[in-house]
């Protein structure tokens, strides 16, 4: 696939604003851990979640310690996470679907892993990619807001974004590409009033202020289902 040259000058300048870009939750020697952690993150930070299953691992090391612990435990555990009682059943569930489904091993496949309650397109993403070196892109709200904004993206749909972006980013990129969407949406292409007049890819944006929407004065409420697939 050949990119463009204005993609290839976004890619570079990225490279050249993170360089060092990874992913901002707790990776160990643990597969099963990470895709625990990936479930907690959903409407928590990376900070708190990297946290509180520090404290849940050094109790429960194991999947087969979270079945012995059983949900209301694991629950008492990730309550700081916020909807714990949905996670705290995602997690157990998911510690069953280990024993008897996959008899211990993470599968590989993106779509296996979108049978692990709680997991969607981009946690099973960020899996294959950061445990198993399989290229793909996480899109998550920071990858929508600034690809759409830089114009690598149209849709409003995770999958027709993810199916977009891999149509125009070399597949070496596509895992650090969503990690420095991450790094640029927090940094600088904020959802809030983005920084253009700071931002290193202005010249080349063609939102650069224009069109951008400013928030309402108050905020929607939450319906507080819960947590959801992600």
């Amino acid at each position: 696939m050949k990119t463009s040259r204005r993609t290839s000058e976004i890619l570079d300048r990225l490279h050249q604003l993170y360089p060092q870009t990874e992913c901002t939750l707790d990776i160990d020697d643990d597969p099963f851990h990470l895709l625990c952690r990936a479930v907690l993150s959903a409407q928590c930070t990376d900070v708190r979640v990297n946290q509180v299953s520090q404290v849940l691992f050094e109790k429960y090391p194991t999947y087969e310690d979270f079945l012995s612990a059983g949900q209301e435990k694991i629950g008492e555990i990730i309550k700081p996470c916020g909807f714990w009682k949905t996670k705290s059943a995602y997690l157990y569930d998911s510690a069953k679907l280990m024993k008897e489904q996959f008899h211990g091993e993470l599968p590989k496949d993106a779509d296996e892993l979108e049978k692990f309650p709680g997991v969607g397109r981009k946690v099973a993403n960020l899996l294959v990619s950061e445990l198993f070196g399989i290229p793909a892109i996480v899109v998550d709200t920071h990858c929508m807001r600034v690809s759409g904004r830089l114009g690598l993206s149209s849709g409003k749909n995770p999958a027709v974004i993810e199916k977009e972006l891999m149509k125009v980013l070399p597949k070496e990129e596509w895992a650090p590409f969503g990690h420095r969407m991450v790094d640029h949406g927090r940094a600088v292409c904020i959802a809030r009033s983005p920084k253009c007049a700071e931002c290193t890819l202005a010249d080349i944006c063609p939102k650069n202020g224009v069109g951008v929407k400013k928030p309402a004065e108050t905020k929607k409420k939450t319906s507080g289902r819960g947590s959801k697939k992600v």
